[in-house]
């Protein structure tokens, strides 16, 4: 399996992801800037956390126009998994690929801490490798984390158990203190900690390495050949 991971002007955890994934992970991968307009022979897209344009005007409105956008979308249309991450998940909201908005935590301050968040649906392509209710240490660095959406979406959001990761303790506000979620399809998935900085007992938490080894489990299931 072999990913890219999309590096906007202002993005700063795409090495943290790259490393989740080619040392920890053991699978290929490749960084991916941002004017690219092809992302033929990728299996998997992870679009990192930072500031990409600066946060100007919304965090990831700029970001939703750059060329590799296009492609992110058609990936997402043909089933392709596509992770966003903090930054990502906010440019994956732009994009319209997932429903809601993220909003200033309703501190106005930037919250970077160790966090723990429920596992609330693991009947996913990212999430197989979890229990239903687990509990996992993954770190959030956000000031713009706090979820939001209108009743009728999230209506549909939990009919659909959409919702794949909540706070136990909530941190930025976020309604029904939604950490993560994904589309209706399944394979689009938005959360605000960071699982690709706990991939390892040496930083504090490895609860965040299942993600990946989720996606690639499932992708290598889907791709056997049968006899």
């Amino acid at each position: 399996m072999k990913f890219a991971v999309i590096v906007f002007p202002g993005s700063n955890c795409d090495s943290d992801m790259y490393h989740a994934i080619k040392d920890e992970l053991g699978c290929e991968v490749e960084y991916v800037w941002h004017t690219e307009t092809s992302l033929e022979g990728f299996d998997g897209i992870l679009l990192p956390g930072g500031f990409s344009y600066g946060d100007y005007l919304r965090c990831g409105a700029i970001a939703r126009f750059s060329s590799i956008m296009g492609e992110i979308i058609r990936a997402a249309e043909a089933g392709v998994p596509i992770l966003g991450v903090c930054n990502g998940f906010q440019i994956l909201l732009e994009a319209g690929l997932l429903p809601g908005a993220l909003r200033r935590n309703d501190s106005l301050k930037f919250v970077c801490s160790p966090c723990t968040i429920r596992v609330e649906n693991n009947q996913t392509m990212f999430t197989g490798g979890f229990e239903k209710g687990q509990i996992l240490s993954i770190p959030v660095a956000h000031g713009e984390g706090n979820y939001f959406c209108d009743d009728e979406t999230l209506a549909q959001l939990k009919k659909n158990n959409q919702i794949v990761f909540s706070y136990t303790e909530n941190i930025n506000g976020s309604l029904e203190n939604i950490a993560g979620i994904i589309n209706e399809q399944g394979n689009v998935l938005g959360l605000m900690p960071h699982p690709e900085r706990a991939v390892d007992s040496l930083l504090g938490s490895a609860d965040g390495l299942a993600l990946f080894q989720s996606i690639m489990k499932q992708w290598r299931e889907s791709h056997v050949v049968k006899a």
